[in-house]
């Protein structure tokens, strides 16, 4: 048999996050909106982009996704370059670009152009929404992966 609690039974424990806590956390909420609504009505200019540099090298490919891990790299006159039954960070940039494009109901199909300037960066480019990754930031592997794209012949 199980005895159930008393209807005088009160939980003695305090609360669980304190009072002053959650205001301290509202109010970091409100000064991170009030710092990044100042910004955007006085037309501040970013300052964390990426230095400018000249282009090394590119490369125009086409992601096609076959399912969760497949990719099928393509040069943009519709041959093969690569064919990736696992195609780790390819395909995960793949994916990312064919959210992007979904958004603004744009052929998944389309060209990226794949970046690498004179300053070590390596990026991939969607001239058709403006959305581009820094490729280089992913880690050295990863990096290496679309270096090996601009490799291909």
């Amino acid at each position: 048999m199980t005895q159930s609690p008393s209807p005088s039974f009160r939980n003695s424990d305090k609360e669980m996050v304190p009072r002053t806590l959650l205001w301290a956390m509202f109010g970091l909420a409100m000064a991170s909106l009030a710092i990044t609504t100042f910004a955007v009505v006085t037309g501040r200019e970013p300052v964390a982009k990426p230095a400018q540099a000249e282009v090394i090298r590119e490369r125009w490919i086409v992601l096609e996704g076959r399912d969760a891990q497949a990719v099928t790299v393509r040069n943009p006159d519709g041959s093969v370059l690569l064919d990736l039954a696992h195609g780790g960070f390819v395909t995960v940039i793949q994916n990312g670009l064919a959210t992007e494009r979904r958004k603004h109901r744009l052929d998944p199909l389309s060209p990226l152009r794949i970046v690498e300037y004179a300053n070590g960066r390596l990026a991939a480019e969607d001239p058709l929404t403006g959305w581009s990754i820094e490729l280089y930031a992913f880690g050295a592997d990863n990096k290496a992966a679309f270096e090996r794209l601009l490799d291909q012949k």
